[in-house]
């Protein structure tokens, strides 16, 4: 959530960075202000009321000791119909403070300097690109058609059992899935990144906290009886596990690594770009997650999207990193780059991670806090990114390793699978 006094003070600003997501909140803009103006006022007025009784009160029991009852008395009727007023600004507060927040939940981040304006994937700015593709041999076939050669991977299955986008993981397919998460988690505790595991389940204060909620609660699967949402990412408990917390400026930065599987409707997703595991309804994933002091995080995200780029270097997968346009960005995100892998057998690029910095949005809205070295509370910069999610890496891999021998596994998964090839 954008900060008020961050608005008030940089209207136009804020207007402008939010025309590169193609949004026109120059209205909503001065309805919030305008709340905010009523807002404040009705606090002033509420403060004054609130001293006044205090006052009052005070000299209560004075006039008592002094045997003034009636003086006394008429004072009482007083704070009595003071206290009736601070009841009313309370609700009044209260409400404006409700209708304030409910249109700032609306409003998404307002995009870096460097992010460049557009509508959609086709503005997306193709900033670097590593790996050779491979030239495959005669009868090279897309991922879900190997998945069925070696009965690795059953769509139908899944498909009996709970649903289209629901696969099932079979023998070196379960296996090699398995090895990837290990390998993902390895390489980022290796890197400083702290393990944690956590719930795949989330209340709505931890959805309102990231900003899942309200802007996905269409994409989110939804558990009515108990008002809870099955994950979309590991990114939603785990940074939540910092809501509502102040930290020492010396704890910073923290790192955090998670595996979880996802779980996201995609309602509104066909075709054939969906077709096995491009686009799934449940698919595993390794995140990780950042709390960095804001005068850091942007080196941060620079160290993130290397760290991802040496995963895929040992992969041997051939990748390109891009710089997300306004329009395609997420609602939270500041600054976003994508990794795709390119499918070779389907002649297109597959995205395989996101790595965002989010800056102070997150934080807002989590009450995530520093003290900093004059004991000020700041709120921190959130960053997180996939490192990485398994379905489209596990079908680049499929694809751009297979022969005609069968599918080799690359070097550095081998210590984690136990064998070199599906055949």
């Amino acid at each position: 959530m954008l900060q008020i006094a961050f608005i008030r003070e940089n209207q136009e600003q804020v207007a402008k960075g939010l025309a590169k997501r193609n949004l026109d909140v120059t209205a909503l803009l001065e309805e919030v202000l305008a709340l905010d103006e009523k807002r404040r006022s009705t606090q002033v007025e509420l403060d004054n009321v609130l001293a006044e009784s205090n006052k009052l009160s005070k000299s209560i029991g004075e006039l008592m000791k002094n045997g003034e009852k009636a003086k006394a008395e008429l004072i009482k009727e007083k704070t009595s119909n003071l206290r009736e007023q601070s009841k009313e600004l309370t609700e009044k507060l209260n409400s404006i403070s409700a209708e304030l927040n409910e249109k700032l939940y609306t409003l998404p981040n307002v995009p870096n300097d460097i992010v460049p304006a557009g509508k959609d994937a086709d503005d997306n700015l193709n900033v670097f690109e590593a790996g050779e593709v491979p030239t495959l041999h005669e009868g090279a076939m897309p991922h879900w058609e190997l998945a069925k050669k070696y009965d690795i991977i059953d769509f139908e299955l899944g498909n009996k059992i709970t649903g289209a986008g629901f696969p099932v993981y079979k023998g070196k397919g379960a296996r090699l899935q398995r090895a990837l998460i290990s390998y993902f988690l390895d390489k980022n505790t290796e890197a400083g990144y702290k393990e944690y595991q956590v719930p795949h389940l989330i209340n709505e204060a931890s959805g309102y906290g990231t900003g899942q909620l309200p802007d996905k609660e269409g994409q989110m699967y939804h558990v009515g009886v108990d008002d809870l949402y099955l994950i979309p990412t590991a990114e939603v408990p785990v940074t939540n596990m910092f809501r509502d917390v102040i930290l020492q400026e010396s704890e910073l930065p923290i790192l955090c690594t998670g595996y979880t599987p996802c779980f996201r409707r995609e309602a509104g997703s066909y075709g054939a770009h969906v077709r096995g595991l491009n686009r799934l309804h449940q698919f595993d994933k390794v995140e990780i997650v950042r709390i960095e002091h804001p005068d850091n995080s942007y080196k941060a995200l620079d160290g993130m999207v290397e760290h991802i780029k040496g995963i895929l270097d040992e992969l041997k997968l051939p990748y390109r990193i891009l710089r997300l346009c306004g329009g395609d960005m997420g609602f939270t995100s500041a600054l976003t780059y994508d990794f795709e892998v390119f499918s070779t057998a389907q002649d297109r690029w597959l995205e395989i991670s996101s790595v965002s910095n989010f800056e102070t949005f997150q934080a807002n809205r989590l009450k995530l806090r520093f003290k900093d070295s004059e004991g000020k509370n700041q709120l921190t910069h959130t960053l997180n990114g996939s490192s990485l999610a398994l379905p489209r890496v596990l079908a680049g891999i499929l694809e751009n390793y297979q022969t005609p021998e069968g599918i080799v596994i690359p070097e550095a998964l081998r210590p984690y699978t136990g064998f070199d090839i599906i055949d």
